[in-house]
């Protein structure tokens, strides 16, 4: 990834430049202009949670209990999207304990689980928060995200999502689910509102004073 000193110099072009991409088969993806005007209007960002949040992987203890495990990457960028004044929401179709718990802990505006139809879950969330679709980024890994992707402003997945959401999407992660690449779209979006920096000094006086959980 290049970085330059302006401000769209500083956005990456969605998935050109990343590496293992197999780039066969996907449309053309915005520009980088396009792309530094779409992540600058996002005001909330909505993640699935299984191949976003986490690896997919789902993890069975002795007693039938279900594990997932989520990354402390991710965390800070959820994290830094709040200090920026941003939303963040949990849109999944699974329900899960864990779940609920991750998300409080990072102070998530909102956490829908169990929404087999997503796309009626993301009106519901919308209507919940105030927000409209043109001012939320929607990150998704597999089939069942194609209605959101199909209506947000900025749609987003990781390197490693099915191939028909890389198809859909204006944003490929460099980084896989679970591995940074929410983190990944917050720091896209923060950067093209040119409030990067001042989070990351936000942030840094917040870990001093032991003020955020990851």
């Amino acid at each position: 990834m290049r970085w330059g000193t302006s401000r769209h110099e500083r956005i990456e072009v969605a998935g050109r430049e990343s590496e293992g991409h197999d780039m066969t088969d996907l449309p053309p993806k915005p520009s980088r202009d396009e792309l530094t005007e779409r992540a600058a209007r996002v005001r909330l960002l909505v993640f699935d949670v299984d191949g976003v949040l986490t690896d997919g992987g789902l993890y069975y203890g002795d007693g039938g209990e279900v594990m997932k495990r989520f990354d402390v990457k991710d965390g800070h960028g959820l994290v830094m999207a709040r200090l920026a004044g941003l939303r963040t929401a949990i849109l999944t179709a699974r329900s899960s304990s864990i779940v609920e718990v991750r998300g409080r802990e990072l102070g998530l505006s909102a956490i829908f689980q169990g929404r087999k139809d997503k796309s009626a879950g993301l009106d519901e969330l919308l209507s919940q928060l105030g927000a409209t679709p043109e001012e939320c980024a929607y990150m998704g890994d597999d089939l069942n995200d194609l209605g959101p992707l199909s209506r947000v402003g900025l749609s987003a997945c990781p390197a490693d999502a099915a191939l028909e959401v890389r198809q859909e999407v204006h944003y490929i992660a460099r980084n896989r689910g679970g591995h940074g690449a929410a983190r990944e779209l917050v720091e896209l979006c923060l950067r093209a509102a040119g409030h990067w920096e001042a989070t990351v000094r936000q942030m840094k006086a917040a870990e001093a004073l032991q003020a955020v959980k990851l």
